[in-house]
């Protein structure tokens, strides 16, 4: 970047000089209570003259700084205003107006400034670099006045670079200790020639909230000579509230319970609060407590025994326990433990508390535990569930010399409330959701089907907490033509009955795609489907038991894909240059209110493009809203991975929490295409002569490709095929054969009446064609398009003859 020079003086000693720069303060009342060397040069007027007079001394016009900053709704104004000289002449102005608050209250802070002539930059190229640099940047003369602003430092501060020339930086963010901390980090820049780097954390006037910042501040040098300052600032907010995100309570929140096992569990909260809250840690749960049974809960009197299930120190081996993991532990009713057990809350205890002067009277452990290894804080917490005791939670200190304060306890509260339902659920989650695991596992895909259209690979998690296996579905169907139906689904509830819908609702799916009906009629028929439980059971509320589907139909061979959603997020898609994009369909309805249409859309996807399809608790969670969950989602999709399987597991690492409020599908499909040298096409004449040429057509292109094994059947499927659609359809007439995983024999005619096969008498002459299509063909079946029908018959190739 080349800059030109004018002449550059010595900074100035005053850091906050304003002889450059005109500025007045006028209070609430409209009074003049400031007013600064620059503005008397600028009106004419001396400080005595005009300190406590009204405001409109300066202009004609009745404005007050709160009459400007009111028409806008802001607290900052700029504009141009004419103004009154002290001899009577106008003055044209370019004027910045903001509110601030003071000690004696608030005031307003009007700044004219004085465009200085100094650097400029020298070629258009400089310019742009300049102005479209990603990150904030400007220039300062060595009075430390404005010279210029790219557009980061316009879109951060609120104004415009003509507003800012010639301020200072505690004139652009006035009355901010991190501004003057960088003021008098410029004066050492000028003064040493040497760079200098700051950390700011501070709201500047165009940002909505506090924002961490890395200053950088460069000497900018002519020939031997320092003309002016560099400021760079870079936004370090991420990073900087990432580092404050790693807090306890956030690692508790995805570590403990990370598993179905209760001594896993529990060991989890003693891991995560060692070292980050206490020095030792004990978990005890009741020792009637097991996997299966319930807890069976805390005796009237006498002294309550526990089981050691989890412990953790900072030092190695725990030298502070005298019990060992899976021992019982017998604790008297008068001890800390077991009173918290009774009371159900928490307590605070230092050693000189009378509580525990007792306890070590009585248990050698505890006073060993005191004397030899210096405990001096100690917080008990009961472990509970459903109004029912688990166990109790011990956290002590002995090696951090400060003690435990208040917050120390609610945070020991709130890691244990957290462990408390985690060790709970992992007993009863087993047990209660072990039917529904197994009923959605037979339901979903076991192994998604071999198709040549997409590839595709897919991800399920179902939601943590009790009995929360839900509706959420997927499902991946070769169709006619080498085309592949994609579904994704959800059920409205978790459990049993929501498994069970979603298996009624995946069946209904694949029977409507196999008679392959468009993705809106296929979704008419599906809501008709949710209704009609409801009405059977006589419930006007059908939504009970309402659900959301999405259904796409890929064809390799146009590249096309068509798109319907009832109720259901909108898949993204990817294309091969990493472009992330929410395909435009219209949403329709949920299916379970009736009565409404679906619509679809069709769009032409790139080969090797992305199709995304995803149930909502993926990109939706309690601290993320749909919008949010998108945005992060589109930004994962568009860094390239290896494979797709990599996608799923990144896409879940990043969306999914350990312990997810709602099951999550995820599937995700990169598109291929059939080349030309994959499909042929005939028109065929409406003409019984023309079925000898067909077969030959036929027969020569199936002879081109290396399969002479499937000539045979070709010939006869052609000649059945294109005999039925000349005799009893209408014109026009086509023949395709298409080369995939399978040979795919397809003739279209007009008419929508579809072909059936009949049982021929012993003398017939005919209607054993179909039947011979159906025995000899894999499989076979009509679909209809907007200008009829297509018959289609399918044959697996020889061994080696696939296309990959």
């Amino acid at each position: 970047m080349t800059l030109h020079r004018a002449s550059a003086k010595p900074p100035p000693e005053d850091l906050f000089d304003t002889v450059c720069t005109s500025t007045a303060t006028i209070d609430d009342r409209g009074l003049v209570t400031g007013w600064s060397e620059g503005a008397r040069r600028l009106l004419g007027y001396r400080r005595a003259q005009i300190l406590g007079r009204p405001a409109a001394t300066l202009t004609r016009a009745t404005i007050t700084p709160a009459a400007l900053a009111s028409a806008s709704n802001r607290m900052t104004w700029s504009g141009t205003v004419a103004l009154r000289h002290q001899d009577g002449h106008r003055v044209d102005l370019d004027l910045l107006v903001r509110r601030r608050r003071t000690r004696q209250g608030a005031d307003w802070l009007l700044i004219a400034g004085s465009l200085p002539q100094g650097l400029e930059l020298a070629d258009s190229a400089a310019q742009h670099t300049f102005l479209q640099a990603p990150c904030i940047l400007a220039l300062f003369d060595p009075e430390l006045r404005l010279i210029r602003a790219n557009a980061d430092m316009e879109r951060s501060v609120g104004l415009t670079e003509k507003q800012m020339q010639g301020l200072r930086f505690t004139e652009i963010v006035p009355d901010n200790r991190d501004v003057e901390k960088t003021a008098r980090a410029c004066l050492r820049v000028l003064a040493t020639g040497k760079r200098q780097q700051l950390e700011n954390y501070l709201r500047v006037p165009g940002e909505a909230r506090e924002h961490a910042w890395a200053v950088d501040l460069a000497p900018l040098r002519d020939a031997d000579r320092i003309c002016g300052v560099c400021f760079v600032a870079r936004d370090t907010t991420v990073l900087y509230e990432a580092q404050q995100r790693l807090q306890l309570v956030n690692e508790a929140s995805a570590r403990i319970g990370s598993t179905l096992d209760v001594s896993r569990t529990a060991q989890e909260l003693a891991d995560v609060a060692v070292g980050r809250l206490a020095d030792f840690v004990t978990v005890d749960l009741l020792a009637s407590y097991g996997h299966d049974a319930e807890p069976a809960g805390l005796p009237p009197t006498g002294p309550i025994q526990l089981l050691r299930t989890a412990q953790q120190s900072v030092l190695t081996g725990c030298p502070e326990s005298a019990t060992a993991l899976h021992e019982t532990v017998t604790y008297p009713a008068s001890c800390p433990p077991a009173q918290c057990m009774t009371a159900g809350q928490g307590a605070l205890y230092e050693t000189t508390d009378q509580a525990i002067t007792q306890w070590t009277a009585h248990d050698p452990h505890m006073a060993a535990l005191q004397h030899v290894h210096g405990l001096h804080s100690l917080i008990v917490v009961p472990i509970r569930a459903r109004d029912t005791a688990l166990g109790t939670a011990a956290f002590f200190r002995h090696q951090r010399p400060d003690p435990f304060t208040g917050d120390d306890l609610l945070l020991a509260e709130e890691l244990t409330a957290r462990a408390a339902v985690c060790i709970d659920n992992a007993r009863r989650y087993t047990h209660e959701r072990t039917t529904a695991v197994t009923l959605q596992r037979n339901l979903l895909p076991h192994k998604l089907p071999d198709q040549a259209a997409l590839d595709v690979a897919s991800r399920y998690r179902p939601a943590g907490g009790r009995a929360g296996v839900g509706g959420d579905w997927f499902d991946v169907i070769p169709l006619s033509g080498a085309r592949v139906a994609l579904a994704v689904g959800d059920v409205v509830g978790h459990g049993l009955q929501a498994s069970a819908t979603m298996g009624r609702l995946r069946t209904a799916v694949r029977t409507l795609a196999d008679i392959d009906l468009p993705p809106d009629e296929l979704l008419t028929h599906l809501d008709d489907l949710v209704l009609r439980p409801a009405a059977e059971a006589g419930t006007e509320a059908a939504g009970e038991i309402g659900a959301t589907c999405l259904y796409a139909v890929y064809d390799p061979i146009s590249r096309r894909c068509t798109v319907a959603t009832a109720g259901h997020p909108v898949p993204l898609m990817v294309t091969p240059n990493r472009s992330a994009e929410v395909l435009d369909v219209p949403v329709g309805p949920p299916l379970g209110l009736g009565g409404l249409p679906f619509e679809t859309i069709e769009v032409e996807l790139p080969e090797g493009s992305l199709l995304a399809l995803y149930t909502d608790g993926l990109i939706e969670t309690r601290d993320r809203d749909i919008d949010q969950g998108i945005t992060k989602l589109r930004g994962i999709l568009s860094e390239p991975r290896p494979s797709l399987s990599d996608v799923c597991d990144t896409v879940l690492g990043a969306m999914v929490v350990s312990d997810p409020a709602d099951d999550v599908a995820f599937l995700v499909a990169r598109t291929l295409a059939l080349g030309p040298d994959q499909v042929a096409v005939w028109d065929i004449p409406s003409d019984v002569q023309a079925v000898a040429k067909a077969r030959q057509d036929a027969s020569a292109q199936v002879a081109d490709w290396g399969l002479e094994e499937c000539l045979f059947t070709t010939e006869l499927v052609i000649s059945e095929l294109v005999t039925n659609a000349i005799r009893y359809g209408q014109p026009p007439v086509q023949m395709r054969l298409i080369r995939d995983r399978n040979l795919i024999c397809e003739v279209s005619d007009a008419s929508s009446t579809a072909p059936h096969l009949r049982r021929a008498r012993v003398f017939d002459e005919g209607g054993r064609g179909l039947l011979l299509v159906a025995q000899l063909t894999q499989r076979w079946g009509t679909r209809y398009g907007p200008r009829g029908k297509t018959i289609w018959a399918e044959q697996t190739l020889p061994s080696g003859a696939c296309v990959a």
